[in-house]
């Protein structure tokens, strides 16, 4: 199909509320490495990765031949049946997850993760209530878009009531209009004030993202998290961190976000980039948590586990293994990181840059003393940035922050493209605002 004919199926077939990027939505064809193309043959440098999913490229040889061995084999079972590819990736993840968090249960998306996370947390403490953040995400379902912390990604009357948001620490924008780290991360004890005055006092869990990926990028300092687990556990909750974006290296030096804390969660979420764009996802916790679901109710998952799923995770683990870990990502980032602050220096509309490895947040405001959003500007370059070739993300709150995240596989002459095609695109960006 042509662009037109697959556009005009998409208005004719599929739901109105499919969001869809740029003023002439992009219809893509194929991929290889870091480049997609679209189906009137352009070609794109995507630092994007489907939204941080694509983690070790598009049509990567070693994720396609497993993909390939497993389906001349089996396809599907459901969690009713063992299979080789379920139980070696589990085995294959306990290598690198964090001490005790060695059991696993598997599904198909981050939603689906986030809320059997927050589940078995209360099936755990026989709690109910929840502590999550403002600005976080957590996915579509009922409980996951009441856990979301941002009205725009809640359709419909969303509510669960034992679900309570605290404070996040948006430096840039701080709640309290303090500064870090001179703050002493004053706002982490908005948790304790939400659970002495919003709740029954004893919480089932507290979930936040090492990173808010949805709400734009915003990194949670070291030790605010470290406080926030503190508070978390003396008021009898567990701590689920989501790392859905941020697992797998992405930011360097780790293979987990929140191991820059220094702390451990009871319950960890992953997703996305898992398995290298196929459906699906784990959360991972504690043997002693994980044998309290037992005899608390039925429970099957119809995809959880796919083989071929599983087999496409066992190819990208390995992958990351061998040439795409931690350590390259963090070097990769910092490289990154120096570019996007040299085009802060050079562009006013640049407000903030932050991140952690090759994920990275570049907010655009009117003016940096008010720090006025520009969400118009941040639309401008998100189409003037595929003129000149380029995909990222936007997000955030007010809709003004670029979020910028490619495969792990970028090399230092990738993000040296992409950071001239940025600069070109906030160029024109930044003169269109004068």
């Amino acid at each position: 199909m042509g662009s037109q004919e697959i556009l005009e199926k998409q208005r004719r077939y599929l739901w109105p509320n499919h969001i869809l990027y740029y003023s002439s939505p992009l219809p893509l064809e194929r991929g290889e490495g870091m480049y997609v193309w679209d189906v009137d043959g352009n070609k794109y440098l995507d630092f994007f990765g489907g939204i941080l999913t694509t983690s070790v490229g598009h049509n990567n040889p070693t994720v396609n031949r497993h993909i390939h061995e497993q389906t001349s084999k089996l396809l599907h079972t459901s969690t009713l049946y063992p299979n080789e590819a379920h139980v070696t990736l589990a085995e294959n993840l306990a290598q690198v997850t964090p001490d005790g968090l060695d059991t696993f249960y598997f599904g198909a998306t981050g939603t689906d993760a986030d809320e059997t996370a927050a589940i078995i947390a209360q099936v755990y403490t026989g709690k109910t209530e929840i502590i999550a953040l403002r600005h976080g995400y957590s996915g579509k379902s009922q409980m996951a878009m009441t856990l979301t912390g941002q009205a725009a990604w809640r359709m419909g009357p969303v509510h669960i009531g034992y679900v309570r948001h605290a404070m996040n620490p948006y430096c840039y924008r701080c709640p309290l209009k303090m500064t870090y780290p001179e703050c002493g991360v004053a706002c982490v004890e908005d948790i304790r004030d939400v659970i002495q005055t919003m709740t029954s006092g004893r919480i089932a869990a507290f979930i936040a993202e090492p990173i808010q990926g949805v709400g734009g990028f915003v990194p949670l300092p070291p030790d605010w998290l470290q406080a926030a687990v503190e508070i978390v556990h003396e008021n009898g909750g567990l701590v689920i961190i989501d790392e859905v974006q941020t697992g797998f290296g992405r930011t360097g030096d780790h293979w987990w976000g929140h191991q820059h804390s220094g702390i451990t969660p009871d319950i960890m979420t992953m997703a996305k980039g898992i398995a290298n764009g196929m459906p699906l996802s784990a959360v991972a916790t504690t043997t002693e948590i994980a044998e309290s679901t037992v005899g608390a109710g039925l429970t099957i998952s119809t995809f959880g586990g796919n083989p071929v799923s599983c087999a496409a995770a066992i190819g990208t683990l390995e992958e990351m293994k061998d040439k795409w870990g931690p350590a390259r990502t963090a070097d990769v980032g910092a490289h990154f990181a120096d570019g996007l602050h040299n085009l802060q220096d050079k562009y006013p509309l640049i407000g903030d840059v932050r991140g952690r490895g090759l994920m990275q947040g570049v907010e655009l405001v009117l003016d940096r003393q008010t720090k006025e959003p520009a969400p118009k500007q941040a639309n401008a370059l998100l189409e003037t940035s595929r003129k000149m070739g380029l995909l990222i993300g936007k997000g955030g709150l007010y809709g003004n922050t670029m979020r910028i995240a490619p495969p792990l596989i970028a090399t230092k002459d990738d993000v040296d493209e992409a950071l001239e095609k940025l600069d070109h695109a906030m160029a024109q960006v930044q003169e269109m605002s004068l």
